[in-house]
């Protein structure tokens, strides 16, 4: 039986694997370029979204998904990362049960941070689209046509949505 999350994290790394490919073919001054606003460059950008991406499984599955340096990494090291990390979202939603579940961050100061794993989850998912967009934005300001990602397309992509004109 599928999770009800299951098409959006499908959407998530699909998306964030869109992104990661159209930006293979800028050169290295256009991934060093960024636009006020945004989180930073176009490769710091995408850094930091396919490596929060890895802490929040890091965190959510009390490290069963090992951490990454993604700050050393490469456009192809972080795609394959993200690829599998479509697997990793699957199993979390297959076995979350109860989103109101305690889930604790502790940090180097000894702070404790709570947050249900609801929040988490759903943190994941925003925090994707905001740096999915974000970059986009960092495309659009080179001249730079950035892809459709929104889940229309994704789901036209993948045929879940589909148009059927009357008979």
């Amino acid at each position: 039986m599928a999770h009800l999350l299951d098409d959006a994290f499908d959407h998530h790394v699909w998306a964030t694997l869109v992104v990661l490919d159209v930006c293979t073919e800028l050169t290295p001054e256009q991934l060093a370029s960024s636009v006020p606003g945004t989180y930073g460059s176009i490769l710091d950008t995408l850094r930091h979204l396919v490596g929060s991406d890895n802490w929040y499984l890091h965190v959510i599955t009390h490290g069963e998904v090992a951490e990454i340096d993604e700050d050393s990494m490469d456009l192809p090291q972080l795609r394959a990362a993200m690829e599998g990390f479509g697997p990793a979202w699957r199993s979390v939603l297959a076995s979350a049960g109860d989103g109101s579940a305690d889930t604790v961050v502790h940090q180097e100061d000894g702070t404790a941070y709570h947050a249900p794993l609801s929040i988490r989850i759903a943190q994941a998912l925003h925090h994707g689209t905001d740096h999915r967009s974000q970059i986009c934005t960092g495309l659009t300001a080179l001249g730079i046509e950035p892809p459709g990602i929104d889940l229309w397309a994704y789901g036209e992509l993948t045929g879940i949505v589909r148009e059927i004109p009357p008979a």
